[in-house]
């Protein structure tokens, strides 16, 4: 397993690489971050921003979204995948907000996943990139990258990723080590055709050193 010691150096190295990742789902407040965020579960962020400019036009704030109707949410995002799940999920959503929590979002991570289609990494997202308040939210790079590293092991899950992750970086660096973790392994670490031979991560990389060594 990857100590926290060569793991802070991997951070730096990433650190490097990518001294200007940032949340790449687009929105200007906090509430439609959090419906891009819901819509971007089993979705690219790319995807995303293509559908929420029109359905932000017609629907800016919980209020007029809680009133909408779900044929019309659908219509305008009906090229994201589910859809139509996640058509009611934000407008059940915008309705809680309204009625539940006065018009706000919930700034607690507990109260923001009783809204549908809110999990711990949608909440996470939310709180620290519209509140700065500090998390890492664990995706599908976040988990392969550390899993990769071996700094969790392949059967550890996202809960346990997170936690590990919490212990090994500082409270204060969770929001960027996520967004850093997230952009290399969306452009650099990737699923499919990661990019080991051209990557300073190789030498503390467990994964990387037998693709090479092959």
């Amino acid at each position: 397993m990857l100590s926290k010691k060569k793991f802070t150096e991997v951070l730096d190295i990433i650190a490097d690489m990518f001294p200007e990742a940032h949340g790449e789902l687009t929105s200007d407040t906090p509430f439609q971050l959090l419906i891009a965020v819901i819509l971007s579960a089993q979705a690219t962020d790319k995807g995303v921003n293509k559908a929420t400019p029109a359905l932000f036009a017609a629907y800016p704030d919980s209020k007029s979204l809680a009133q909408a109707a779900v044929s019309d949410v659908e219509r305008l995002i009906k090229t994201i995948g589910l859809y139509r799940s996640k058509a009611k999920n934000i407008i059940r959503t915008a309705i809680m907000i309204e009625e539940d929590f006065g018009g706000q979002i919930p700034q607690d991570k507990d109260l923001l996943q009783t809204l549908p289609g809110v999990g711990r990494k949608t909440a996470n997202v939310v709180l620290g990139d519209a509140f700065g308040i500090p998390g890492i939210a664990v995706d599908t790079h976040v988990e392969r990258i550390s899993k990769r590293l071996q700094l969790v092991k392949q059967s550890a899950t996202v809960t346990e990723v997170e936690e590990k992750l919490m212990k090994v970086v500082p409270e204060e660096e969770w929001i960027t080590t996520h967004h850093r973790l997230i952009f290399f392994g969306r452009y650099h670490c990737t699923a499919r055709a990661p990019k080991c031979t051209a990557c300073p991560v190789l030498p503390y990389c467990h994964f990387g050193g037998k693709l090479s060594s092959k």
